[in-house]
């Protein structure tokens, strides 16, 4: 039996949702997904099982219901809220006459559709290179029988080689290409450490309004709509604050169930948040599975290997609540969570504020004494951190009373006209 041939594109879905004991997705996320990826969701199938079909994933009565539904609304196209196996794919393929697909493969696509910077493209064509190399072997089963010999070796082996071939080939370009940008951005890190500018990585679940924030708190013009992952590309501005300048990241919104051939693709992007001092995450507070989408966040950052102590929660939309701003401590009286809501711009100063305190902890006082030639030095203090006191001395040389977190204790070390032991005690 031949395989039935995929057709290039399809607009009209059918989404199936089946209820499992150990797979708990929202079918409304799934109709955001659909709808994301370009497709128009025409019909729903429902269902719940203790476990799933191995061959189909659903039972042969729901899989009827699926075909009559299919058929009824002309459907071009089922996306199922689950991950499926290859067979799996392949089976209902087989027996719907319409292409197939799982989660992975709708979340994989709307990446594909919204990568816009060079290495935005690369790292989503070498995730779904990787997805795809799952699905070869048993996507040509059907040629596969013929087997290898003198005399038995035919073209669906060739083909099924050729296709390994020409995958791991470009695999293999992709990363080398990924190589050379990740050199690009560990030089930008590095300078971004000698210049002494903390970094505030922004992440969240796809759609907690990241980008708004973003465009709110440093006056910015990145693209922020109200679907999911509006924007994939990660992008970098400065932003001044009471404890001086830093750099905020805006990453790629997370999901549940983030197939893990992105992560990897990724990891070099989220680099960012991996090496930034605090971890700003956004959460929709006005969203039904708030709780749920919080842990599904967590869960990437563990695999990241981000510090939760780092992590400051930003609760944003409480204008959908009708909720007022508020700063939330913890025991220690740290800054642990703070509502906002980035569209009106309520709670932005209390935002500000928690960061300057958490990029401030540590920080110290110190009274120096600059020579004429060292401008260039009393420009820096100036930069790195806040000036309490500054006076010229008749030498023309300053006297100076700074404020700075204690990660620049070294650019005021090497000065002659710096007395430590006229230091007060730290501000924790």
């Amino acid at each position: 039996m031949q395989l039935f041939e995929r057709p290039g594109a399809g607009e009209r879905a059918v989404l199936v949702h089946i209820a499992t004991t150990f797979d708990e997705e929202d079918l409304a996320e799934l109709d955001a997904l659909a709808r994301a990826a370009g497709a128009e969701p025409v019909a729903t199938v429902t269902g719940s099982r203790q476990r799933p079909d191995p061959r189909f994933f659903i039972g042969r009565g729901k899989l009827e219901q699926l075909r009559q539904t299919v058929a009824a609304h002309e459907a071009e196209l089922v996306l199922f809220n689950h991950a499926l196996s290859p067979s799996q794919e392949r089976n209902l393929e087989r027996e719907l006459q319409v292409r197939v697909v799982d989660r992975t493969g709708l979340i994989l696509d709307i990446f594909a559709q919204r990568a816009r910077s060079y290495e935005g493209k690369l790292q989503v064509e070498l995730a779904q290179l990787r997805h795809l190399s799952t699905r070869l072997v048993r996507g040509w089963t059907h040629l596969e029988r013929q087997k290898g010999g003198i005399g038995l070796r035919g073209p669906g082996e060739t083909q099924l080689e050729t296709d390994r071939r020409l995958i791991g080939q470009r695999i293999r370009q992709i990363r080398q290409r990924l190589e050379r940008v990740d050199k690009h951005r560990a030089q930008g890190r590095s300078a971004r450490r000698k210049a002494e500018l903390p970094t505030i990585a922004l992440v969240g679940y796809t759609n907690a309004g990241k980008s708004t924030l973003f465009n709110a708190l440093t006056d910015s013009g990145v693209y922020a709509a109200d679907q999911l992952f509006a924007t994939l590309d990660s992008t970098l501005r400065r932003i001044e604050l009471d404890s001086g300048a830093a750099v905020l990241a805006d990453t790629v919104g997370f999901i549940r169930h983030l197939p893990h051939e992105l992560v990897a693709a990724f990891r070099s992007t989220l680099q960012e948040t991996c090496e930034a001092q605090v971890v700003l995450h956004v959460i929709d507070a006005s969203h039904p599975r708030r709780r749920e989408n919080v842990e599904a966040v967590y869960d990437v950052l563990d695999e990241l290997g981000v510090v939760r102590d780092r992590v400051l929660e930003v609760y944003n939309q409480i204008d959908r609540l009708d909720r007022q701003p508020r700063l939330e401590r913890d025991a220690q009286g740290r800054p642990r969570r703070v509502w906002l809501s980035a569209a009106t711009g309520a709670g932005l100063e209390l935002l500000k504020e928690a960061l300057a305190e958490r990029l401030g902890e540590h920080v110290f006082r110190a009274r120096v004494h600059l020579l004429p030639a060292e401008g260039g030095v009393r420009a820096r203090l100036f930069r790195l951190g806040k000036v309490l006191h500054d006076e010229v001395d008749p030498d023309g040389g300053w006297n100076m009373e700074v404020e700075l977190p204690e990660r620049h204790r070294g650019v005021l070390r090497h000065l002659a006209g710096y007395n430590e032991a006229l230091e007060p005690e730290l501000k924790c």
